[in-house]
């Protein structure tokens, strides 16, 4: 299990690509202006499997959340330790934390605190306002102080109380344009990641009939428990198919998985390719720890990146990797046994349909 779980964005880098290499993948990269804690470089890193002209494609996704990348990135050297068949037609291409910047400094955010999966918005939105709830709840989501205790659990329920679960967690965490320091910032423009990212799928995506994507995410469930949520619209023949293939894991209607509908997610890329077929797309979510612990994790580390020095072991931020990626061995385990079997099944689904 170690071998696959790294400690940092730089040993998790070197051991994606050694892996990728022993297996002969395909191997390309981007890389980013931001820069790590020592000033090393960053970058995207792609892992391609199978045919170069495939009839169907299966896409991994880890790390649109940086810090969330660990877990994703471990799924995806377990698969590439041991790779599963894939048919002759189809390829498997692996994408490597999309956002290093928040894996190499602990942050959920990119350099600029965009978070990037409320960053890619469609053509006729503009990056603009917030929720009225998040208007409402700033001031204790987002305190211009240093980390400290300021009774945030107390402060939480009582609004837990008086506006409900449901509004509150719809409210903070859709994606707001108005607080460029506060939590489930989607930035003012679309940021260099999701950018470079776009041209390089323009660049290698091929024609193929069928395209699957998976992107993977720590956070929202039970722990050690998975949830899939199709991320783009699909039509009843692709979700009765779904729900065959993964049975209760899938979630078609977002309300009924204690998740919440957002603004200018990654999915919305795929929509702005020119691409013979659509793409299926699913947001894998591990669970980890209950939701107020998780969304004071991301506030504590929030005000230390704004309000204390830069730090990459700050205490704050190694609690926030705790809380998206437990130490738990256990937990660790049901992540990469569950990850390598959804995958299997991802696989099968595709050469079946």
């Amino acid at each position: 299990m170690e071998q696959f779980f790294s400690l940092n964005y730089r040993q998790a880098r070197e051991r994606f690509r050694r892996y990728a290499q022993k297996k002969k993948a395909g191997l390309d990269h981007f890389q980013l202006q931001a820069r790590g804690p020592a000033e090393e470089f960053l970058y995207t890193d792609f892992a391609w499997i199978g045919t170069k002209s495939p009839r169907k494609v299966l896409l991994l996704q880890s790390g649109v959340h940086g810090v969330e990348a660990f877990a994703g990135a471990a799924v995806q050297c377990c698969l590439l330790h041991n790779l599963p068949p894939l048919p002759d037609d189809m390829a498997l291409i692996l994408v490597h934390v999309l956002n290093p910047f928040g894996m190499a400094w602990m942050r959920r955010v990119n350099e600029s605190n965009v978070d990037l999966n409320r960053n890619c918005l469609a053509g006729d939105q503009i990056y603009r306002g917030a929720a009225d709830g998040y208007v409402r709840l700033n001031s204790l989501i987002n305190p211009n102080t240093p980390p400290s205790r300021d009774f945030f659990f107390v402060r939480a329920c009582f609004a837990l109380l008086r506006y409900g679960l449901r509004p509150l967690r719809q409210g903070i965490a859709c994606g707001q344009y108005q607080y460029p320091a506060g939590l489930f910032y989607g930035g003012a423009k679309l940021e260099e990641g999701p950018l470079l990212y776009r041209r390089w799928l323009m660049r290698h995506m091929p024609p193929t009939e069928q395209i699957l994507v998976a992107d993977f995410h720590t956070g929202l469930g039970k722990f050690g428990r998975y949830q899939v949520f199709l991320g783009l619209p699909a039509d009843l023949q692709q979700q009765t198919a779904l729900r065959r293939m993964l049975g209760e894991a899938i979630v078609i209607d977002k309300r009924e998985g204690g998740a919440y509908d957002i603004t200018g997610g990654v999915a919305c890329l795929f929509e702005q390719l020119d691409l013979a077929a659509r793409p299926i797309y699913l947001t894998v979510e591990f669970g980890t720890y209950p939701l107020l612990r998780v969304l004071h994790a991301l506030r504590e580390e929030n005000r230390c990146h704004f309000y204390t020095a830069r730090d990459s072991e700050h205490p704050a931020k190694r609690r926030l990797q705790e809380m998206l990626c437990p130490s738990s061995a256990t937990w660790r385990n049901l992540v990469l046994r569950q990850g390598r079997a959804l995958v299997g099944r991802l696989i099968t689904h595709l050469a079946s349909s």
